[in-house]
């Protein structure tokens, strides 16, 4: 099947438009065979009939969240760019805890949770951080969002293949993921106590207001940005910042720079920014 220079247009349009994400002219194979999936899966004749199908307004209630699954990239593993969590767990939390002038829980956003692995390495630590603090003085929530449904369905499934957990240290292994009793199944799956600590949702970082509960004390918003052209990243940062407390902190990827942006933050270590107000 063939993506049209006209249907690649129309969609890269849209795309922008909904999702923020800038399709260059090179994504076009790429689209062209993510696309030729659905086109097969509603039994069409062609990558046009799909694209005319998508705009047409039954298109736009029943295939938008399948063109945004197939749109997004998504790629994560446990204990990413782990330095992340080394800072989080032993320059954060403990000044958070000596600064606090009333007791509530702690508060982090896994923004572009994808498949799950983020939050969940997220819950690992800080349970295993608050194991090692007085009773009752550590509480904390998390929340993870994505655009994909395919994707936080897989993550509010909790499974993953063995090989999928390399990187979680081996005490933390042995805590908080099942094995089955048959040794020759390579699935593995997160403690159901572990599960019960995140809330999933989705969430379009276009939308003007994100729907969160409450202000975070830290966002992870690692290897996202990079997808989005200048313009709508400082727009995107713009819009985390105002879902941050008071000297809150921002996680980026470790090939994103806020530099030459008009935001009030302050980077205090490699990706990690803090906001004013501290």
């Amino acid at each position: 099947m063939s993506l049209t220079q006209r249907d690649f247009d129309r969609l890269s349009r849209y795309i922008y438009q909904e999702l923020g994400i800038k399709l260059s002219d090179s994504k076009r194979t790429m689209l062209t065979g993510r696309l030729t999936k659905r086109v097969r899966a509603l039994k069409l004749s062609s990558i046009s009939d799909y694209c005319d199908f998508v705009f047409t307004e039954e298109g736009q209630r029943l295939e938008r969240v399948h063109l945004f699954d197939v749109i997004t990239t998504n790629k994560t593993d446990f204990f990413r760019e782990a330095n992340h969590f080394d800072y989080l767990t032993r320059t954060i939390l403990p000044a958070w805890q000596s600064e606090l002038s009333q007791r509530r829980s702690f508060k982090i956003w896994s923004a572009g949770c994808s498949s799950g692995e983020e939050p969940y390495t997220m819950a690992m630590v800080l349970a295993d951080y608050a194991e090692k603090q007085p009773t009752g003085e550590f509480n904390y929530e998390i929340i993870a969002t994505d655009i994909s449904t395919k994707v936080l369905d897989h993550a509010k499934q909790a499974v993953y293949h063995s090989d999928r957990i390399q990187p979680v240290p081996a005490e933390m292994r042995s805590r908080y993921l099942l094995r089955s009793k048959d040794r020759n199944n390579p699935l593995v799956r997160i403690a159901p106590a572990l599960r019960k600590t995140i809330r999933f949702g989705r969430l379009n970082f276009m939308d003007e207001n994100f729907s969160l509960p409450h202000l975070m004390d830290v966002i992870f918003c690692r290897n996202v940005i990079i997808y989005f052209d200048k313009k709508t990243q400082e727009r995107l940062v713009c819009k985390f910042c105002r879902k941050l407390q008071p000297g809150g902190f921002l996680f980026l990827g470790h090939s994103e720079s806020l530099h030459g942006f008009n935001v009030p933050l302050t980077q205090v270590a490699p990706t990690v920014y803090r906001l004013a107000g501290y």
